[in-house]
């Protein structure tokens, strides 16, 4: 898996596919974090179906779309919920990493 922990409870990775996430149960995660809105690419699986399988699993899922380069503070309260509300370490993705790196890093700004 193409992990990069940032803490204990948080670690981001590009896109995350369907066939993924049953290895993403059993390295021990709780849940999801997808920062993509659905449509930015065409080869990109839709959030509900990563959903419904998240839950197949066992994990949480959020969706929390940002467009490239415009995250918001809304964003990031929305991602520090979901951090607060996981029930253990939680796997957030983007296309590369960058922007749940990035909303990550606003929510230790902020506290």
């Amino acid at each position: 898996m193409n992990l990069t922990q940032l803490s204990p409870q948080i670690s981001v990775r590009p896109q995350l596919l369907p066939h993924e996430i049953a290895d993403v149960a059993a390295a021990g995660f709780k849940g999801i974090i997808n920062n993509r809105p659905d449509g930015e690419a065409p080869d990109q699986p839709h959030s509900d179906e990563l959903e419904t399988e998240a839950k197949r699993q066992g994990l949480a899922y959020w969706h929390i779309p940002v467009i490239p380069g415009q995250a918001t503070e809304q964003d990031a309260r929305a991602f520090a919920a979901a951090l607060e509300a996981a029930d253990g370490p939680v796997v957030a993705f983007c296309r590369t990493g960058n922007r749940s790196s990035g909303l990550w890093k606003m929510t230790q700004q902020t506290s």
